[in-house]
């Protein structure tokens, strides 16, 4: 049977407004009614769906011998009460790399304010608000926390064992919140295709908490919609992609990137150009993405930068995760894969520094 094409939308991100905690993508042209379809699905997806950390259970001890064991005691020399300082924690923003559980530690003795980056984590795990304010410390007073977070998806429940109010090692249960999304809105609007004026332009504002990138999101949200799309098909599907004129590839930008071939201004007018010939380790990448570079032979970052990003997800073992890593690290320094930098210019521009020194 021959089948008639789709209009496949072209995906684009509103590259002026994108930071690490906030995208606006367009969407368009779609099928007519297809906007409220897809944007429904997609903003349920994201804001139910989507994986993250959180704290599920503390040990909190205030002065020797002074254990909270329920989120309604009160320790002595801390200003808050078990209460406020749960919710307090409930607020702690987390980036997990690799998924797993972990722990964290807060000691904090004397007066003061206890933060957030008075935290230390597990190394898989890093705190994003460093800010946020847990509890204030009278003098003589000490506070100290345990924290265990966990990976999951939504809103869950403080998991009490069964039977039991009271635990052992004094630990309390907390209701969590996964979700690394915060507002997911859309609209539609009608747009022409030619003499038509009804098919759809559908704009998605997404909102997440800083711990994940809303690209990300989107392309998650994208996954489990399809995965679950793909067991209602009887039959073999239909090659609509192939049928229909489909737009080119979407090209995501948080901020301007640098332009191949050339510094960027910031870098070469800090005398940083050094940093292109230095080894991947100053990148401080994870273990498992600067082991898969140094495997592929890629030892200096200016053999990464020259790198496309079609070329490093073709490194044996290297995935999508770990190229965000790559993005993310690289946008740090003001650096971007596919910039094509010659070493040699590297290398003359080096020299007229130390001339000009």
């Amino acid at each position: 049977m021959e089948y008639k094409p789709l209009t496949i939308p072209k995906i684009e991100w509103n590259k002026k407004l994108s930071t690490s905690n906030f995208g606006e993508l367009i969407a368009g042209p779609l099928e007519p009614g297809y906007g409220t379809t897809l944007g429904n699905a997609l903003r349920r997806v994201m804001l139910a769906a989507i994986e993250g950390p959180a704290v599920t259970s503390v040990i909190i001890k205030g002065a020797v011998g002074q254990n909270a064991n329920n989120e309604f005691a009160t320790l002595d020399g801390i200003a808050e009460d078990v209460l406020q300082v749960l919710l307090n924690i409930k607020e702690i923003i987390i980036k997990n790399s690799t998924g797993e559980p972990g722990t964290m530690r807060l000691h904090v003795t004397g007066e003061g304010v206890a933060k957030v980056a008075d935290i230390t984590a597990d190394e898989h795990l890093e705190l994003v608000n460093k800010e946020h304010v847990l509890a204030h410390v009278a003098p003589g007073g000490e506070l100290e926390i345990e924290f265990f977070v966990e990976n999951g998806r939504g809103y869950q429940r403080a998991e009490w064992p069964i039977g039991e109010k009271l635990q052992s090692d004094n630990r309390i249960f907390v209701d969590s919140m996964f979700s690394p999304v915060r507002r997911v809105e859309y609209h539609i609007e009608k747009t022409r295709v030619g003499k038509a004026i009804d098919y759809d332009k559908l704009t998605m504002r997404i909102t997440t908490d800083g711990s994940v990138l809303p690209y990300d999101v989107l392309d998650y949200a994208t996954s489990v919609i399809r995965t679950q799309l793909e067991h209602f098909l009887a039959a073999a599907e239909i090659p609509f992609n192939e049928i229909s004129e489909v737009p080119a590839e979407v090209v995501v930008e948080v901020s301007e990137a640098p332009v191949a071939g050339a510094l960027p201004a910031a870098t070469a007018a800090s005398g940083a150009v050094e940093l292109y010939l230095k080894p991947i380790e100053e990148l401080e990448l994870s273990v498992r993405a600067h082991n898969c570079l140094i495997s592929h032979g890629i030892k200096r970052v200016i053999d990464l930068v020259n790198m496309t990003e079609d070329e490093v997800l073709k490194i044996k073992n290297f995935g999508r995760k770990s190229l965000r890593e790559i993005r993310e690290v690289l946008g740090g320094f003001g650096l971007a894969l596919g910039m094509n930098v010659k070493e040699l210019d590297l290398k003359k521009m080096i020299k007229e520094q130390e001339d000009m020194a």
